[in-house]
């Protein structure tokens, strides 16, 4: 592990964890290229993981300690810890049952690029066939609407899909809107990366106790702000344009993988 790669990868984190081009995939592909393998550096991308939910948390500070607050409207309360439930629980329980089968068959440079394709594939499906929006703000999303997303994020326990380009995509045909899609998409992804996250440091906090602890650091610093960054642009694009530009860049990305891999 060096000062570069470390800088390098966690960029990569924090630039496409929540945007729809998936940032696990991203990682897989530049680790590969780098020779950057092994428990070390799993455990490192899981370590920088935190780093980004934490500029989530940050951002969208209101909304989380609306989660405690019950009124009779809006995203709050009951209502709101109901929806991400069941946006949370179908992933959550997928990855628990299916943990061992994706880690040993979904986690390789040629099953991300593919997943890459499939991914866009669905984002344009998404765009094409997406209801009229009926759910402009997070305060008026639906328990329904919920599951809808819930059950469309199983597809990102398929490195290379993206839980953001899930996410989304179900929202938009659930009656979401785009922005309403994108700042649910960013409130769900805090439990249940908390939960995988969790659940892969347990397994490995000895490696971050016994290994170069400064990198894991400098890691979660550039995840964090570079987190940030990307959320705020993200918001801003889809403001203005629709999720095809992504689509294309993650074809042209998975077929360059293909073609390199050979």
């Amino acid at each position: 592990m060096s000062l570069s790669i470390v800088l390098i990868i966690a960029l990569v984190e924090g630039l496409t964890e929540f945007i729809p081009v998936s940032s696990t995939g991203h990682m897989i592909l530049v680790g590969h290229l780098l020779g950057f393998k092994g428990e070390e550096a799993s455990t490192f991308e899981v370590v920088i993981q935190l780093g980004a939910i934490l500029s989530v948390v940050v951002l969208y500070w209101e909304r989380f300690v609306s989660l405690f607050k019950f009124r009779a409207d809006g995203f709050s309360g009951t209502k709101a810890i109901s929806s991400l439930a069941l946006a949370c629980f179908p992933v959550l329980l997928g990855g628990f049952l299916f943990y061992k089968q994706i880690k040993e068959h979904l986690f390789g440079p040629y099953t991300v690029a593919w997943a890459l394709i499939v991914g866009a594939g669905l984002m344009l499906l998404a765009e094409r066939f997406s209801k009229k929006s009926t759910t402009e703000s997070l305060d008026q999303i639906t328990l329904k609407q919920s599951l809808i997303v819930g059950i469309f994020q199983c597809l990102s326990l398929w490195s290379g899909m993206s839980r953001a380009a899930c996410t989304i995509s179900g929202g938009l045909l659930s009656g979401l809107s785009r922005k309403a899609s994108a700042e649910f998409s960013f409130i769900v992804a805090v439990p249940v990366m908390l939960a995988a996250v969790g659940y892969e440091l347990l397994k490995n906090w000895r490696i971050v106790v016994n290994g170069n602890l400064e990198f894991f650091v400098v890691g979660f610093i550039v995840a964090f702000l570079s987190g940030m960054v990307a959320i705020r642009s993200f918001v801003a694009i889809l403001g203005r344009y629709t999720l095809t530009p992504f689509a294309l860049y993650r074809v042209l990305l998975g077929v360059f993988t293909i073609y390199v891999l050979g």
